[in-house]
This record gives structure tokens, sequence and C-alpha cells, in this order.
């Protein structure tokens, strides 16, 4: 009996051995098939589970003004995203997972669920890299980071309009981010890596398509005026109670914008505060019926018309003028006046017999030249064309209108180009915002030499004692310029109490080196553009002079006893 089971126990191992023997075999064979048959096949499938091919984000170009200093910048940073698949297996790290993302963990359970047929979710983008890395340092299974890039605005409000912004995806949206977007964008590269199976990316793999930077561009900006000019406008506004307003200044010898600033205003580094009311450029979308600081081109049609002599006087007695239906006022009663007290006082009266003394041929000319009515050519977003009406379709009362400037709309973009023309010697330059631009156009002659003489010297009169911006004087300077104070358009008419208030000017009037209009929207207490708007023009053009080294041109004459070191005699 014994022996029997002996027997049984030895046949029952040498079974056992066989089948051992079998299945290591086998598993010899299958390992030979697949190391030298289908290596290729299970290479390949394990690549397809491991390795990714990732996008690498690119930089974007820099925005800089004309000396160099930095307006526009991308900072890296950190995007956390995952694999929801993963994702929905750790069911139970997620509480911490939200904390680490500052986010409620309702939402990103939400966020997980809805998306658990892909591969692919953000959790959230443009970390700061060290909050980044402590949600890395939790280890979750399928969460992993990618580096992008955030633009970043060192001046903030004091350049938002003219530079717009960018979305999240690094696309810009409004201003020069929009209109050079082509150009400042980079061309994204791909790499593969290898990834562990919680979604980890463990190295690098391969380069299949680098990342391009995008292009730098360099604006004809001051960042030093464009400040100035951001903190005079808006303290304007703020003074006045104002709805809003504009101001551009202009090198008066090569039609470069060195600043151009609106209010409201906006923050571009925070996207979500902004408002599309807010983020326009009202310098150059919104045009406005601009009053008296169209006064100066009518006087320059009439003469070069020959309309009139330099010499002439007009009769604007008692104050008032009927046109058909219209009754064109004056402040007050200016009796017989000259030309430059037309400017000077800004007489309605005077500009209207100017008006209607000039062919509308003439008239119109002169305005179209001035670039009324007709893009700048800076191709901005959104810029607006402004209204001139063809001549041919005038009627009287029109015409009448025209010549103080009601009937037709501009942009302060266009005041300020529209008056380089009497700092030029009659020619009217050609805007620029890029410096690196290849811009062939050439200055629009407007009126003689002998014309833009002779109202500049007018305009200086403006800024005298008997003138309308008194407020605009610099100590040291002779300064021209022109008051504009307009009713707002309303239904059924003109608002009684809703004004546009401008001053354009020239600085020094001897050799103008700066030009610069200034707008104010519905000021609340006073409206004239002598109180409202020649006092920003004043102190950002006062800065301007002293930044580039203009020499003084009304330095008080030294009498011939001190300039030799005698006591002067009482």
């Amino acid at each position: 009996m014994g022996a029997l089971k002996r027997e049984i126990s030895m046949g029952r191992l040498r079974t056992l051995v066989v089948l051992l023997v079998l299945v290591l075999i086998a598993l010899v064979l299958r390992a030979a098939d697949l190391q030298m048959f289908k290596s290729e096949f299970l290479s390949a499938q394990g690549e397809a589970r491991q390795v990714r091919t990732l996008t690498e984000t690119a930089h974007r170009g820099a925005i800089t003004d004309r000396h160099g200093e930095p307006l526009a910048i991308s900072a890296p940073v950190q995007t956390v995203w995952a694999h929801p698949g993963a994702l929905l297996e750790a069911r139970e790290r997620w509480g911490e997972l939200a904390a680490a993302l500052d986010m409620d963990r309702e939402i990103l359970a939400e966020r997980i669920e809805s998306r658990a047929d892909r591969e692919f979710v953000y959790l959230r983008r443009h970390m700061l890299p060290a909050r980044a890395e402590a949600v890395a340092a939790l280890r979750v299974p399928g969460v992993s980071l990618t580096r992008e890039f955030r633009r970043y605005y060192p001046h903030g409000e004091a350049v938002a309009h003219v530079l717009g912004y960018t979305d999240i995806d690094d696309q810009g949206q409004e201003g020069v981010e929009l209109a050079f977007d082509y150009w400042l964008s980079g061309q994204p590269g791909a790499k593969r890596v290898l990834r562990d199976r919680h979604g980890r990316t463990i190295r690098d793999v391969a380069s299949i398509r680098p990342a391009r930077e995008g292009n730098p561009l360099q604006l004809t900006l001051d960042a030093r005026l464009q400040f100035l000019a951001y903190r005079e406008l808006k303290a304007a506004v703020q003074r006045h109670d104002a709805r809003g307003g504009s101001a551009v200044l202009l090198d008066a010898r090569s039609g470069d914008i060195l600043a151009m600033v609106n209010q409201p205003g906006f923050n571009p580094n925070n996207r979500s505060s902004i408002r599309s009311d807010r983020a326009r450029n009202r310098a150059v979308v919104d045009a406005f019926e601009p009053g008296s600081v169209i006064k100066p081109f009518t006087v320059a049609a009439a003469l070069d018309a020959d309309a009139v002599d330099p010499h002439v006087t007009l009769d604007t007695a008692p104050g008032t003028m009927q046109v058909g239906r219209l009754t064109v006022r004056d402040l007050r009663d200016y009796g017989t006046i000259d030309l430059t007290t037309l400017i000077a006082r800004s007489s309605n009266v005077g500009a209207t017999r100017l008006a209607l003394d000039t062919e509308p041929a003439d008239f119109w000319q002169t305005l179209h030249r001035a670039g009324f009515g007709q893009a700048t050519g800076l191709h901005f977003p959104g810029e607006a064309r402004g209204t001139l009406r063809d001549f041919t379709a005038w009627r009287e009362v029109e015409q009448a209108t025209l010549g103080y400037g009601y009937g037709l709309a501009v942009t302060p973009l266009q005041l300020a180009a529209g008056y380089t023309a009497f700092a030029n010697d009659g020619r009217r330059l050609p805007v620029r915002l890029v410096e690196t631009a290849d811009d062939a156009r050439e200055p629009q002659r407007v009126m003689t030499a002998d014309t833009a003489g002779r109202l500049r010297a007018m305009m200086e009169h403006t800024v005298g004692s008997e003138g309308t911006a008194r407020q605009a004087v610099i100590d040291g300077y002779r300064v021209a310029g022109k008051t504009g104070t307009a009713r707002k358009a309303v239904r059924g008419g003109y608002a009684e109490d809703r004004y546009y208030s401008s001053f354009v000017g020239l600085v020094p009037a001897s050799e103008p080196r700066f030009v610069m209009a200034v707008v104010v929207d519905e000021p609340a207490d006073v409206h004239y553009g002598g109180a409202v708007a020649a006092p920003v023009f004043r102190e950002v053009t006062a800065s301007a002079l002293r930044m580039y080294n203009v020499r003084p041109d009304a330095m008080p004459e030294i009498p011939m006893q001190l300039a030799t070191g005698e006591e002067a005699q009482p």
C-alpha cells in the first residue's frame, strides 16, 4: 500500500515537472516571438501609451517706446492641465488639488467629469511658477504642468489705449496688440515627451519643430511724455467732473506720435476688469464736431483763395448774424475786427462771413487737405474717418456753420495732424506710431507757407492777454493755438449744457517742435476750452520742452547796462 502511494506521488511530480517545462518553453517561445517578430509593433504601442506630442508656446514680441523702454513684455507662467481619465481614478485627491489650485472642489469636479471622454483639460492657466510647482509637488495622477507666456504692461493704464491687450491665449484684442498681432505673434513649436503611467512628463524625447519667437515692435511714443499726458488729462477730467477726454502730442518736425492718451482708462494687466467702453482709443475712434478750433483753417482758406485781403476788417456788429433761419452769435459785440482779433477772440460772426465769402470748392479743398473726413493712414483698429460732406451738397447754412466748426466731425488725432500744417510752412505731415514702419507717405500741401506763417502769428494772440487761452502760457516760450467750445449734438438739435472743450497748440511758435490737441468731453462746471483743455497742453508741453532741451524763444531782453555789469537806472 505504501509503495503504491509513493508511485502515485512520483507520477504526479513528473506530470507537474513536465507541465512546468512546457510552460517555460511556451514562455521562451513567446518571448522570442515578441522580441524577434513583434518588437516594432510593441515599441509603437508602448510609445502610443507613454510618448506624447506637446505644443511649445512661442514668446510674443516685446513692444518698446522710442528709447527702448519696455511697454509690453511676455513673462513665463505655468499652466496646470490634466488627463481626465487618470484624474477620475484619484477622486480622493480632488480636495487637496482644488485647494492648491485655489478652486472650489465642486467646480473642479464638474470640469473633470464633464470632460471625462477627453485626454486634455485645463485646470488653471497662467499660474505663478511657485504656486504651480506646489500643485506639481502633490503628484496627483494625471496632473501636469506646461509653460505658457502672459503679457505684462509695466506702464499700466498710461499706455493701455494705444497698446490694447491680449487674451488668455496671447492673441491681440485691441490697439497695437491687435493691429500688429501677425508681427508680434510667434510660431508655436512641437516636441515629443515621455510620460509615466500617471501622465507626468519624465523627459523630452525629440524636438519636432522649435518655437519661433515673435518680432519686437518699437513705437514712436515717449514713455515719459505718455505718462505725463495721461496724468494731466486724468486730473483735468476729474477736476471738471467730465465724462472723458483725449490728448495727442506730436513731434511737429516728423509727425511722430509722442503721446496719445484717453479717459476713462483701464488696467490691461487685469483682464477681468476690462470693459469695452473703456478700452477704445477715443483719440482715434471717436469723431466729434470740433467747434472753433477749425477757424484757423477757415481764415487760411479765405486767404489762399484771395477771398479777402490779409489786412481786411470785418463788421461783426451787433454780435449776431442771420443766415437763413440760423442766428450766428458771438459772446459779445466785437464790432469791427481784423483777422487776428477773429482768431484771438474766436468770433463766430467773423468766421461765418469769411466762410460765405470763400468759394465752396476752395473751402472744402483746404479742409480736405488738412486731413478731415479721411483716415490718417495709421491703420489703427476702428479708426474713424470723421465726416466732411462734399461741397457740391452744401447749403448756405452748412457752409456758414463749417466756418466755425459745426457740420463736420473729426478725431483728436486728425486735429493734431491738421495743425502740423501751421508748423511746417503749410504742409500737413503724415502721422506715425511705429518707429520701424516703412512709411513713404509725403506731406500734404494744405496752404501756402505765407498763409501758415500769418495764421501762426494770429494764433499767438489767442494765448495773449486779450485771447481765449491765457492758461496756455508757458514761461520763456511763444505759444500759438486755438480754443474750441462746441455744443454736443443730441436728438432734435444741440444740447444747451453739454460741450466738447478743446485746445490745439504749437510750441515754440517761432519754430514749432510740438503740436498738441486736448479734448475734454462734457466738463460739468466750466466748459470753455481755454479753462479746461489749455492747462493740460501747458503742463505737458512745458515738460516736453525741458526734456528735449528746446531753446526758449520768448526770453525777456536784458538791458545793456545789466549785460555789461552796470546797474540799471530807474
